[in-house]
């Protein structure tokens, strides 16, 4: 197996991370936040993309604006950082490229985060952007969710929450290495334990201590999708890394959606790192699993 040298650039942030959390176990989460920041630097700047700051039913956002775009069609996008860090900011390019690969707008949600917010605020502000968006004339069907890692379930939990309030559902979702199973039952975290260079069970006890707070069972429906039928789910594009501890999450969403009918693929690309299209612009790797999407998205 041969990965580009671009790639590297992901794995190398990453274990620069987890040496640095190693060296200082007690970083303050404004500290996290600010290390977690530096999750824009891989992806290279999408040409012909505009931003643009925004609010969208009360929820702080930027919009990704791809010139030739159709201004119909949009990307709820929600950025990874196991809902505790991350931000629209650290991840607007690589939404940015995922808008321009389709040929559609993204808006980035700055959702409130963790632990200062704990579960369900991160639905409830993926709801009222949802409804904002139909309220001002998009249809369901033009919709899409989109996300990576934490993100990536808030935009498959935020599907079965519009499905349990009888809303429309969006035309289509998509998974960037969606973390998803907050009782961490996976079989490959710890089968590519050595392989994942930032991913590991401490960590996500972490940040799913800080998500779910005192209250919520790690086995909520909507905190964990794995805990859900998929009846009636929109058509579903999950990719992840065959390197990543997450590997297990996708899989079994991919298993569990199929066994209902929907229409689901799922994409392990060989010795990738978590949510790696954060690689968008730079790595081959990335760049073909967008064209790959969009090929997906323009058959539906």
């Amino acid at each position: 197996m041969t990965i580009s040298k671009e790639s590297n650039v992901l794995r190398d942030l990453y274990q620069d991370w987890t040496n640095r959390m190693t060296a200082n176990p007690d970083l303050s989460i404004e500290n996290l936040r600010s290390m977690f920041d530096e999750w824009g630097q891989p992806a290279l700047e999408p040409e012909n993309v505009r931003y643009k700051s925004d609010h969208i039913g009360g929820v702080e956002a930027i919009w990704a604006l791809p010139d030739a775009a159709d201004s119909s069609r949009a990307i709820i996008y929600t950025h990874g950082g196991g809902f505790a860090v991350g931000s629209a900011d650290s991840h607007r390019k690589m939404a940015g490229h995922l808008a321009k690969a389709l040929n559609v707008q993204a808006v980035i949600l700055h959702y409130r985060r963790a632990p200062e917010h704990p579960f369900p605020a991160q639905i409830e502000d993926a709801v009222s952007a949802y409804k904002a968006l139909l309220d001002q004339g998009y249809k369901p069907d033009n919709l899409i969710t989109a996300g990576d890692s934490a993100g990536g379930n808030l935009a498959i939990a935020s599907v079965l929450k519009f499905r349990d309030l009888g809303l429309p559902l969006p035309g289509a979702v998509i998974a960037y290495s969606p973390w998803l199973d907050m009782a961490l039952r996976g079989a490959t975290l710890e089968s590519n334990a050595s392989t994942d260079a930032l991913v590991g069970k401490p960590i996500l006890e972490g940040m799913a201590g800080m998500f779910l707070g005192d209250k919520t069972d790690p086995l909520d429906p909507l905190a964990n999708p794995l805990e859900n039928d998929f009846d009636g789910f929109p058509p579903l594009y999950i990719t992840a890394g065959g390197a990543e501890t997450l590997l297990s999450d996708s899989e079994t969403l991919h298993a569990k959606a199929k066994e209902r009918g929907v229409k689901t693929v799922l994409s392990v690309v060989p010795g990738m790192q978590h949510v790696f299209p954060a690689l968008s612009g730079r790595a081959p790797e990335a760049n073909e699993e967008l064209d790959r999407i969009a090929d997906w998205y323009q058959n539906l």
